[in-house]
């Protein structure tokens, strides 16, 4: 039985939404009819030009309103901006409100809006219902790795005393400056305050995720805590971002953790590195790893690795394209689903169609 054809919109033509545009195309279950860019050098352009497919038909606007008009099933939103929220809460209202489904990569608390921000959930919960459709946000991590990944491993457990995912990332081939030097702090005195070493703002990209693994689980936090450390390189790095010189921070680690009855009991990890030989005291594994250990009856460790070799480039490329794939897979449930904002929890595997190539 073949595929009822969906027609897609991408919303932006950066990294991941440049993979999206490709997928669809190849997909024979996704028709592309519409591509939005936010700047004025691709607007007007064919977007196969853009992406390095060569011509395929479909021209790039500027203005919402166009993508609209056009009535897609869904859009794939992968618009991201300094303002985060603050910006696409807005437009995934215009298109939910217009009837038209969403598949996002940004907004990690949408990914478990029980522990998002009330008003926003609210905002994008009516809309959706308004407009009979549904929105899903999806991503490699957070959006599978230290969640729908670990409740999967879980399926394995008779008892369970803690879950912990980490993701252990070379990122020196992770050419985005603002998140590396300004949200992480690599490249900056120790001294300096990152958004990372913020109060809440782990609990604002990690909570949601840490808040599905609970409700799978069954169990309510207590409180979520944080914390974040950094080693400084003891000599200059030069990496994708730029250059990360002697005695600034060279290594992160950043650790969110779930407190069920005064117990920490459900970690999301991050242990992030310019360079392999940084902070050895902290885990380690081939680049592009996500760790998942469960303390329980079984014993269960599992690494998911991506990338074929240990070059950081390797690693970074396929975990954007993995992050793409997981909302782009998705569009075939998403549009079948009940409306509202759906969770990992809410939807069937979303096994890809069509994905089987020999090229």
């Amino acid at each position: 039985m073949e595929d009822k054809v969906l027609r897609v919109a991408v919303v932006s033509t950066g990294g991941v939404g440049s993979l999206a545009v490709r997928a669809i195309v190849r997909r024979r279950h996704l028709k592309l009819i519409g591509v939005w860019v936010h700047s004025a050098e691709k607007t007007g352009r064919d977007v196969g030009e853009i992406v390095g497919l060569g011509p395929i038909g479909v021209t790039t606007t500027a203005d919402l309103n166009d993508i609209i008009a056009l009535k897609p099933d869904c859009v794939v939103y992968a618009a991201a901006s300094p303002e985060m929220d603050a910006a696409a809460v807005g437009d995934y209202v215009r298109l939910l409100a217009a009837g038209i489904n969403v598949v996002t990569t940004n907004t990690p608390g949408m990914m478990f809006p029980d522990r998002w921000i009330p008003p926003l959930a609210d905002q994008v919960r009516a809309a959706a219902l308004a407009g009979d459709v549904t929105i899903y946000t999806s991503g490699i991590e957070p959006g599978f790795a230290g969640d729908q990944f670990a409740v999967l491993l879980s399926t394995l457990s008779n008892t369970i005393r803690s879950v912990r995912a980490q993701e252990i990332f070379d990122y020196s081939a992770y050419p985005n400056e603002y998140l590396m030097f300004e949200a992480m702090g690599f490249g900056r005195p120790l001294d300096f305050t990152p958004l990372l070493e913020l109060e809440g703002a782990q609990q604002f990209a990690w909570g949601p995720p840490i808040g599905l693994v609970a409700r799978a689980l069954g169990v309510e936090l207590e409180k979520v805590t944080e914390s974040y450390e950094r080693v400084m390189t003891p000599r200059d790095l030069h990496v994708a971002c730029g250059l990360i010189p002697a005695g600034t921070c060279g290594a992160v680690r950043a650790e969110t953790t779930g407190v069920v009855n005064g117990h920490p009991v459900i970690t999301i990890e991050h242990i992030n590195r310019m360079a392999p030989d940084l902070a050895p005291e902290w885990a380690s594994a081939p680049n592009g790893t996500y760790r998942i250990v469960i303390e329980g009856t079984p014993h269960i460790a599992c690494d998911l690795r991506l990338g074929t070799d240990d070059t950081p480039a390797s690693a970074n490329d396929n975990a954007m394209e993995a992050t793409a794939m997981r909302v782009v897979n998705a569009i075939p449930y998403v549009v079948d689903a009940a409306p509202g904002i759906a969770t990992s929890l809410d939807l069937p595997i979303t096994a890809p169609r069509n994905a089987i190539a020999f090229d």
